[in-house]
């Protein structure tokens, strides 16, 4: 322990608050909270048994910081903020996915309609759920086969529908888009759906068996068993029913299990007394205190999610005041946090406390190796640099273009060894003429960190702890070049891909390491994610030029035009095409190709004044690049499609 921290420790308040502490490079590594700081952080440098984990962060430790608070409230609050903004790397972290669908209904809106959401607002709207184990999609099925409700987004503010839709004269909707019904009779409608939500299983089964007997009368096998198979899934949804509940009794259950390296917590959600999903969180070990982890898992559970009326967990938890007072606000209504010892609440905590046991058992070698391959394989890289501080936070760029056309690049963002989606970015190339990757590296880097040094978009205000560029000796001067030419010094390496050496600045000679070593296979990951992010995004700018071109083309409609973009992917391959290789793409005859091969032999390709104009300024963002699974990797570069997950046309970054 430094003199600059005994110091501290020696002055801490006896106050409660929050505590920061920090690495030898000033990285924030670990933030806790307490009713009493003085006690709690002197606790973590007393002598005396500590966990693998506790001990390895205490090693890190060489400085801290504290906030202090008004109340143990706000300290749980603060730290949870602190945790979302730092991500210290020994903390508990929950990723996205833990969003559970609900459904969403506005009772104060005309006609009401059913939508799946997957965060919980204050609009005054009905939320049921969340869905877990339970195909949201046919739970909505089957509420639409029971009661006449609209499945469409018609906006009601803009006048009566010209006519119904299919849904209306099958029997299907009661028309609300048309006015068809009373506002009264459809709200009544919903509000037997919403019985339905609410646990009442008996209505809606009466309903099944009604038409599946008149179905079946009528001769209508298809949908008598389509009715049959609707009541096995009501079947299946009552069997979640928990025994001696209420079926107006809705609560979440939590239990935690750690080993001293790794710890674990196994929620069980029951809704409206039916058990409706079980969810098992891994994480590392460092706290002090069972109960610090536990709450400051719950804290990051309820983040984007209500909380039921009451929360079992298998621990005394000191701060369940202070929780109760947080959740019974966020969920507008009184928030009960006990510990039972006895009858079925109990013995839904022992149901989760045995989920916990069989994952600590089954999971905890991956979640290690998982470890290893990312947040190990940073700790590696550091110490293998001889990096100050640890590249928690990397960037890398690779440039695409064939022949000098459509010149992109990208920027994929790892943080903690991990691919952090939302910050990908991507650049269309605007002052380089003709095929030069080293220009084109130098102009991304540089209005990279302009944007940087601007502060105007929140995405680019924070520079990397490393810079990794997609190349070799070259490409890594050309960046390093720019990065120094605007001022800024953070460290950069490169990776060549024909003998994955990585080369660092000033170096003659690259650092080769076994195929093997954890580091470089992080930084073949990184390096191989954003060469498909570049060549995705200039195959989409190819395409639509080739797709704009082919359209001004008399005779060529949708579907010859569909034809011939899957037979040739660029306009290169449509110019050096033969006349008999144009004619073997369907509903392409002998005198279409002549007219073809005409069109592209005659000129270069015509600007598209449809597409952004490269010289306007504006930020064209890339959320969440094939968001259905965040942790993957590809082993090919370039295979697969990459789409905007919130919709908008991609552009590029302005200067």
């Amino acid at each position: 322990m430094n003199d600059l921290l005994a110091q501290k420790l020696k002055d801490l308040p006896d106050s409660p608050g929050v505590y920061l502490m920090k690495n030898a490079a000033g990285q924030i590594i670990y933030v806790g909270k307490a009713k009493v700081l003085k006690n709690r952080v002197r606790q973590y440098f007393h002598s005396g048994w500590k966990g693998e984990k506790t001990a390895l962060m205490v090693s890190h430790i060489e400085d801290l910081e504290y906030v202090l608070t008004h109340s143990e409230t706000d300290a749980l609050v603060l730290e949870s903020n602190l945790i979302k903004k730092h991500k210290p790397p020994y903390n508990i972290l929950l990723k996205d996915d833990k969003n559970f669908p609900y459904l969403r209904v506005d009772l104060h809106e005309p006609y009401p309609a059913f939508t799946v959401v997957r965060k919980l607002k204050k609009d005054g709207a009905r939320y049921f759920g969340p869905f877990l184990g339970i195909s949201v999609k046919e739970l909505l099925e089957m509420l639409y086969a029971a009661f006449p409700l609209r499945t469409c987004r018609f906006n009601f503010a803009g006048g009566k529908a010209a006519r119904p839709c299919l849904n209306y004269h099958l029997g299907r909707c009661l028309g609300p888009c048309c006015f068809e019904v009373p506002p009264e009779r459809y709200l009544g409608e919903v509000r037997r759906a919403m019985r339905f939500l609410e646990g009442n299983d008996e209505e809606i089964g009466k309903i099944f068996r009604e038409r599946m007997a008149a179905a079946a009368q009528n001769q209508d096998f298809e949908a008598a068993i389509l009715y049959r198979d609707r009541l096995s899934a009501l079947e299946k949804l009552g069997q979640r029913k928990v025994a001696a509940l209420e079926r107006k009794v809705s609560l979440d259950v939590f239990a935690y299990l750690s080993n001293g390296v790794y710890g674990v917590v196994s929620a069980l959600l029951v809704r409206e007394g039916k058990i409706v999903g079980a969810r098992s969180f891994p994480f590392p070990e460092v706290s002090l205190q069972k109960s610090d982890s536990l709450a400051n898992f719950l804290m990051q559970y309820y983040e984007d999610s209500l909380p039921p009326p009451e929360i079992l967990v298998d621990l005394d938890l000191p701060e369940a005041p202070a929780l109760e007072e947080h959740f019974s606000d966020l969920a507008g209504r009184k928030v009960k946090i006990s510990r039972p010892a006895r009858g079925k609440k109990k013995s839904l905590l022992d149901m989760a406390g045995k989920n916990a046991a069989d994952y600590l058992a089954k999971t905890v070698e991956k979640y290690r190796h998982h470890e290893e391959m990312t947040a190990g394989a940073v700790a590696m890289l550091q110490e293998i640099l001889g990096l100050d501080r640890l590249p928690r936070r990397m960037e890398c760029y690779d440039i695409s273009n064939i022949s000098g056309t459509d010149k992109t690049a990208s920027m994929v963002v790892f943080f903690d060894g991990e691919p952090d989606k939302a910050a990908y970015r991507r650049f269309r190339i605007k002052t380089v003429e003709g095929s030069d990757d080293f220009a084109s590296l130098h102009e991304v880097l540089s209005r990279r960190i302009r944007r940087a040094e601007e502060g105007e978009d929140p995405s680019f205000s924070v520079l990397p702890d490393l810079f990794v560029i997609d190349g070799g000796k070259g490409q890594l001067s050309s960046a390093y070049d720019a990065m120094r030419s605007l001022g800024v010094d953070r460290p950069m390496i490169s990776l060549a891909k024909r003998e994955e050496e990585i080369w660092t600045v000033g170096a003659d000679q690259p650092i080769r390491l076994p195929k093997s070593n954890l580091a470089l296979r992080m930084l073949q990951r990184i390096r191989d994610e954003a060469h498909r992010f570049a060549i995705t995004f200039h195959r989409s700018l190819r395409n639509r030029h080739l797709t704009s071109e082919l359209e001004q083309i008399e005779g060529i409609g949708p579907a010859k035009r569909k034809a011939l973009l899957q037979r040739f992917h660029s306009r290169e391959e449509i110019r050096e095409a033969t006349r008999e290789e144009l004619m073997q793409t369907p509903g392409i005859s002998g005198k279409l190709a002549d007219v073809i091969l005409a069109w592209f032999q005659r000129s270069p390709a015509p600007a598209d004044p449809r597409l952004p104009d490269p010289k306007r300024e504006g930020a064209g963002n890339m959320d969440g690049a094939d968001v259905e699974d965040p942790g993957a990797f590809p082993e090919r570069s370039g295979e697969e499609g990459v789409q905007d997950a919130s919709g908008r046309r991609e552009e590029d970054l302005g200067q």
